[in-house]
């Protein structure tokens, strides 16, 4: 298989969560750029039939679906979706889900439940769908978006977000055991600050934020949802066949850095 090959999506179906907007819409152009047709789910309709249209411009096909990652009964929807449409899924990348900050002397038990529920309930439930269609095939690759937080502190109120980001840390590696040996590859991603709207708010009300993220991040800038694409297409495709329960950091270089560490000019 020359090099080339390995990459090539061409007839895999992939299904992308929060696939309107930042990182999911970045993975969903990338996987149909090398060749893949894609379900694209998104709570914002408009935002997935923009994301569509993009994927369409390339020749490729694409199912745009409203749903909520949370709720079990619509996940059962995407899937059945894409059941009618595909008949397949040969990749899922797990990339939807807010989360609730407060500090842990405050916050309620409501906004840490929602947050396990967008988190992980959902993305459990996700990979469980995924998952029997694809061990029925014998074959498929699974992507879950964590974050630096399931693996290090941030502070800052993030005690529901890190819990819940451990939790599909440790989801990732069961998974990858449970079900590597018959042909179903689970692997994550963890990003460190990625630019959206949402943290380009939060910076904006708290001026010394972006200095504070950057003085941990040794290349120097914050990331780009474009710096999943790359990432995505290689554990979507063959180029990964022997890449399964790995807890990869997209972080520029965060995790490495001690925290006593300084960076260099």
């Amino acid at each position: 298989m020359n090099l080339s090959s390995l990459f090539d999506l061409s007839g895999r179906v992939a299904l992308v969560s929060g696939a309107g907007n930042g990182m999911g819409r970045a993975m969903a152009l990338a996987l149909a750029e090398a060749g893949a047709d894609t379900v694209l789910v998104d709570r914002d309709g408009a935002a997935a039939d923009r994301t569509a249209h993009a994927v369409h411009g390339m020749g490729r096909r694409a199912l745009p679906v409203v749903g909520d990652v949370s709720e079990p009964d619509q996940i059962r929807r995407i899937f059945a979706a894409l059941d009618a449409e595909f008949g397949r899924i040969d990749f899922l990348g797990n990339v939807a889900g807010e989360a609730l900050l407060g500090r842990p002397e405050e916050i309620s038990l409501e906004a840490v439940e929602q947050t396990w529920r967008n988190l992980v309930y959902g993305r459990f439930c996700c990979c469980q769908e995924a998952g029997r269609r694809m061990l029925a095939a014998g074959r498929g690759s699974i992507v879950n978006i964590g974050s630096i937080a399931g693996v290090t502190a941030l502070g800052r109120g993030h005690v529901a977000y890190s819990m819940a980001m451990g939790a599909v840390v440790q989801m990732t590696r069961e998974l990858s055991t449970e079900w590597s040996g018959r042909g179903v590859r689970v692997n994550a991603i963890l990003p460190a600050q990625v630019v959206n709207a949402g943290l380009e708010q939060r910076m904006a009300a708290d001026p010394g934020l972006r200095s504070r993220f950057l003085a941990g991040i040794p290349r120097g800038r914050l990331g780009h949802p474009d710096d999943i694409r790359g990432i995505a297409v290689w554990l979507a495709s063959e180029a990964s066949s022997w890449i399964t329960g790995a807890i990869i950091p997209m972080d520029g270089g965060n995790l490495a850095l001690n925290a006593g560490g300084s960076i260099p000019a």
